[in-house]
């Protein structure tokens, strides 16, 4: 595909846009925006050519495109060695909007009312076992009470039953290694690669835990208030169930991106709130009195700050498109830059601030704030994870104290497609002031 036909963007080597991609993502979208402004073109290693678009205008436009015209399923074809060609991130026009429909309801609605006992009491079970009064990596604790969670929503076991522990660990190390190169770049997937071929091992062995536990729970006929069983349950349009394979899938991919995601994103609030003494103070002021609009515009902040995911499910293009009176070829990829979008000073006054107030008086924008992405591909489990963040974040300041673990600020590590802080969110727990006492009237 010629340059000319794409915006302008770096002219160097696709390895070395690729090493600054992996390794410093976020310093690197913003020299590239420095350079080339709004819209730019980054080449990777084996991968179509990534054009980054960072005016909420041209979001719109391409979260409102025809289905046909940009894939996302396509777009997003990296995570296919980890979720399966069935899952829900992959899929693209009919056979997406068929999956979402199944899988919609376990995430809304009662069924998310249910899920906040499990939240509160896996939250609280966690905070009360973490130590004081010396630095910790808050990353790790994290991604455990989160993937406590969602193996608990999707399954419906208690903690202690046996057949989590296996997959509690072959979960952890599959996203261990998808956070280096040497497992997840297309181009180093071959089977003379020591990574790659560990990783595959652990898939197999975590296909093997999965599909032995839908089998269990088809052979008993039990029904559980779980995903699982609302999944077994599930019918096409055709009225057949969901596959097997489609059934592994789509678990997957809820106990991948419904954990590291959020468990990352905590570890932001983590790294972020002892820095911000003013904003700390307020919030456990406001979680005390048990207001919550505080707490709320905190987790909205952090997701501005911080979003995990910086690119918005990127599309590719199947049909040549205008998007924001630019024309994009078939076969490149479109990519809604999140982290640029919230970093813009003509959105966001000084962007650079860590401001929850910015959400107390205005709701988030549907094309200025995107760290769940947009249009009918929006994250299904968006107000999961808002709950989820609340409730984790509650059951923290209410324990316990926080004071930074190191000095400065955390700068960011890639973790797959993801971002956290490199140091793991290193912080001092510390013992609780208590809540003043109330005020006799």
């Amino acid at each position: 595909m010629s340059s000319a036909t794409l915006p302008p963007g770096s002219r160097l080597p696709a390895t070395l846009q690729t090493l600054g991609w992996w390794t410093r993502p976020l310093a690197y979208f913003e020299r590239c925006r420095a350079q080339y402004g709004k819209r730019f073109t980054m080449r990777l290693l084996q991968t179509p050519p990534f054009v980054h678009l960072s005016d909420p205008a041209d979001a719109r436009e391409v979260f409102q495109a025809d289905p046909t015209v940009l894939h996302p399923g396509e777009g997003a074809r990296i995570l296919e060695p980890v979720v399966g060609r069935h899952s829900l991130i992959l899929l693209d026009e009919k056979p997406h909007l068929e999956q979402r429909r199944l899988l919609l309801p376990a995430f809304h609605g009662e069924r998310m009312q249910r899920l906040e006992s499990v939240m509160r009491e896996v939250a609280e079970q966690e905070a009360a076992s973490w130590r004081r009064d010396e630095p910790t990596a808050l990353h790790p604790r994290l991604q455990a009470l989160t993937l406590e969670i969602i193996l608990r929503a999707v399954f419906g076991l208690e903690a202690d039953d046996a057949r989590l522990d296996p997959l509690r660990t072959n979960l952890t190390r599959i996203l261990e290694l998808g956070a280096r190169p040497g497992a997840m770049l297309p181009a180093v997937q071959k089977s003379w690669n020591p990574e790659f071929r560990e990783f595959d091992a652990v898939r197999s062995e975590c296909d093997r835990l999965i599909f032995s536990l839908i089998e269990d729970r088809r052979r008993s006929g039990e029904e559980r208030d779980d995903v699982l069983s609302m999944l077994l349950s599930a019918r096409h349009e055709d009225d057949t169930p969901m596959s097997g394979q489609e059934l592994r899938d789509e678990l997957l991919t809820l106990l991948v991106a419904g954990h590291e995601t959020t468990a990352s994103e905590l570890a932001w609030a983590f790294e972020r709130l002892p820095r911000e003494t003013a904003v700390l103070k307020r919030l456990v002021a406001a979680i005390d009195r048990g207001d919550d609009a505080y707490l709320v515009a905190t987790v909205q902040e952090v997701l501005r700050r911080r979003p995990v995911l910086p690119n918005a499910e990127p599309r590719l293009v199947m049909e040549e498109i205008e998007v924001g009176g630019w024309r994009y070829p078939i076969g490149c990829v479109l990519a809604v830059n999140a982290y640029l979008v919230h970093h813009d000073a003509t959105i966001y006054p000084d962007p650079y601030a860590f401001r929850p107030e910015r959400f107390l008086d205005e709701a988030p924008g549907t094309y200025t704030w995107l760290p769940f992405g947009g249009g009918r591909r929006r994250c299904i489990g968006a107000s999961f994870a808002m709950l989820e963040m609340q409730i984790v974040l509650r059951a923290v300041l209410e324990r316990h104290g926080i004071e930074a673990g190191v000095a400065g600020p955390e700068l960011t590590r890639r973790r797959s497609i993801t971002v956290s802080p490199r140091l793991g969110a290193r912080t001092v727990l510390t013992a609780r002031t208590p809540a003043p006492a109330p005020v006799a009237a």
